[in-house]
């Protein structure tokens, strides 16, 4: 029997989770074994899968978890070094040169466990199974906007928090920009095709900000992109990948430009692809800009978990995507599972 353990997340924030209630209810139904972790900050109350049937755990047990496990979380696990035994469902964000992420390949190759990196469940055309990208876009275009009505205000923006669903995160922030009384912003967004994009666009055109939409046919010349500094805020929506241009160079904190935030929702500063060259450390709910240049102000906002600002709406949203993927767990040897084993196994050999 298939068993499937889902863990409690353990990042500071983190309320998301990859199965609801319902999904978990259909692998039971199945005749997977599910067990879920209790958590502290679960945005989806565990009685809802205790009703569907699932077994409980204390949270963090994973750690003694029986090996034959397939331990499913989301974000990071604890950087404390020790071995990695089991099978692992998550976002590992090791395979673009990360240090973090080669560390992690090291705690898998220590324990001879397997990641399933939830960024490489792919299908056969290479298009990703499921992804958080469009409620990353609605949050960071939101961020990204809180941010400027701060420069406006000549202040930089404090702490931002989780949002009971979208219609409120709207309010809070159209009551903002309205309390400015300042003329809307305008924005630019590259890679406005996809998920990511589409949630920015839309977050930006219900504020009322207009959008300059770009994707592959406007970059395919890779650069220099003046456009860029001539719009208020950027909102890059690409995954950094090996042939990725750079939308801003370093020198663009000095250059004659209009541009005041940038909003990198893609958010893989330490990545060798990086498309933006002003910044090297991600930002966090705490502090979500960080001042790369003082006058005129440019902040960038990069927080790497902004879905679990909406974390019911792209909870549900993600687990709907993934839950077809999850069902053929019985079978790991192929399809997106086997595909994100062989991406582990070539990442695993290229450690030194």
């Amino acid at each position: 029997m298939t068993h499937l353990w889902v863990r409690a997340e353990e990042r500071h924030n983190e309320q998301r989770v990859g199965l609801t209630p319902q999904g978990a209810a259909e692998l039971l139904r199945a005749g997977f074994s599910v067990t879920v972790e209790n958590s502290t900050q679960r945005a989806m109350p565990m009685d809802g899968f205790v009703a569907a049937g699932c077994a409980t755990a204390a949270e963090g047990s994973w750690r003694q978890a029986p090996e034959d496990a397939i331990i499913f979380g989301l974000k990071e696990l604890p950087e404390d070094g020790t071995p990695l035994t089991h099978r692992h469902i998550m976002f590992g964000h090791a395979y673009k040169g990360q240090p973090a992420g080669q560390e992690l390949l090291r705690r898998f190759r220590a324990g001879g466990g397997t990641l399933y990196d939830l960024e490489y469940l792919v299908d056969e055309a290479g298009r990703r199974v499921a992804a958080f990208g469009y409620w990353a876009g609605y949050a960071g275009a939101a961020v990204a906007l809180k941010c400027w009505a701060a420069q406006q205000r000549g202040t930089i923006c404090g702490p931002v928090g989780v949002q009971d669903s979208a219609a409120h995160l709207q309010l809070d922030l159209q009551s903002e920009l309205v309390a400015i009384g300042a003329q809307r912003p305008t924005a630019i967004v590259i890679g406005a095709l996809g998920r990511v994009g589409t949630g920015a666009s839309d977050l930006c055109r219900a504020m009322g900000v207009p959008v300059t939409k770009w994707d592959m046919a406007e970059t395919a010349h890779g650069g220099p992109f003046p456009e860029v500094l001539a719009h208020d805020i950027f909102l890059n929506c690409i995954l950094a990948r090996p042939g990725t241009p750079v939308f801003v160079p370093a020198s663009a904190k000095t250059a004659p430009r209009r541009l005041g935030v940038i909003g990198d929702i893609a958010c893989d500063p330490t990545s060798d692809f990086s498309p933006i060259k002003i910044y090297d450390r991600v930002t966090d709910w705490h502090d979500p800009a960080l001042r790369v240049h003082d006058t005129p102000p440019l902040d960038v906002t990069a927080i790497d978990n902004l879905p679990s600002m909406l974390p019911v709406e792209s909870s549900e949203d993600y687990a709907d995507q993934l839950l077809p993927s999850l069902r053929t767990l019985d079978d790991l040897s192929t399809g997106v599972w086997g595909r994100a084993k062989a991406e582990f196994a070539r990442h695993s050999a290229a450690l030194g």
